[in-house]
């Protein structure tokens, strides 16, 4: 059985790029790309899908892809480093032109096709981040971006040195078909953009959810203090979209250490309704 065919095989890349995002230094998105062209071909994942990354002798781990699936030649994520992680700390030693490997893409995506011609509202804190930014990536192509109406963008971090993608985050502020709002816990001399708590920012802003659905990301605390927000604007549960990544492990739903309520995280997830996991105690929020 070939290694695209296995799903326990991991498939060689290579590090292309490698950016550091932010000023502690233990965040850093990688850009790699496949040893072998047929499996740049076979790999293809939607907004909200993850791999397992893997370095050799070290182990692997469970990491949302961050590029768009219509960005050719390269898939991307972003990491951060723990200081118990044996994995991060494996990849964020790595340098430009090593090899490591990809296993995927696993489990299911945003439902971006049931949602077609409605708003989104699109929020996340953290690093969090990273397969909502693939998702307005994908949404901002033009051969894609008319099959939704408007597009609201919050995004919050502890610190503006914490903000992810920084560049891309001025390009959307410059748009015109979208809003883009980003905010930070703790503004610094040189910030002059929002300062607040990502719950507190979209009560201010206070999104229609008319004809709308939203996909929101985060640390647990933030998700618990977000969704009240959400379904007093009107957010019906099932149209509120979220993602329970960090409860994974293997990718395949063998170890059961991802189970939550009646589901297992990597095989029926990591993208739920929260109409799904509401009333499930061990969702985290």
């Amino acid at each position: 059985m070939s290694a695209a065919a296995n799903p326990y095989i991991p498939l060689p890349v290579t590090i292309e790029k490698i950016t550091l995002e932010n000023e502690a230094r233990d965040l850093k998105t990688f850009r790699l790309v496949f040893c072998n062209a047929g499996d740049a071909v076979n790999f293809k994942h939607a907004c909200g899908q993850f791999a397992m990354l893997s370095v050799q002798g070290t182990g692997e781990i469970p990491i949302g892809i961050a590029s768009s699936p219509l960005d050719k030649g390269y898939i991307e994520f972003t990491v951060k480093r723990y200081p118990t992680g044996l994995v991060t700390t494996a990849l964020h030693d790595m340098a430009e032109g090593d090899t490591l490997g990809v296993r995927g893409p696993l489990g299911n995506s945003f439902p971006l096709k049931d949602l077609l011609g409605k708003s989104l509202v699109i929020i996340s804190g953290g690093f969090a981040f990273t397969t909502l930014r693939a998702t307005i990536r994908y949404l901002l192509d033009p051969a894609i971006r008319g099959n939704y109406k408007d597009i609201t963008v919050l995004y919050g971090a502890r610190s503006p040195g914490e903000l992810l993608y920084k560049s891309e985050l001025l390009e959307w502020q410059k748009r015109s078909d979208m809003k883009t709002y980003i905010t930070v816990d703790n503004g610094d001399s040189g910030w002059n953009g929002r300062t607040g708590l990502v719950p507190n920012i979209l009560k201010e802003i206070a999104p229609t959810s008319s004809n709308a659905a939203c996909l929101v990301c985060g640390p647990p605390i933030m998700l618990k203090f977000t969704i009240p927000p959400l379904l007093a604007l009107g957010f019906a549960p099932e149209t509120i979209f979220t993602s329970l990544e960090r409860k994974m492990s293997c990718g395949i739903g063998k170890c059961g250490r991802c189970n939550v309520g009646k589901y297992y995280v990597c095989k029926d997830g990591p993208v739920f309704a929260y109409s799904q996991i509401m009333n499930i105690p061990e969702n985290g929020f």
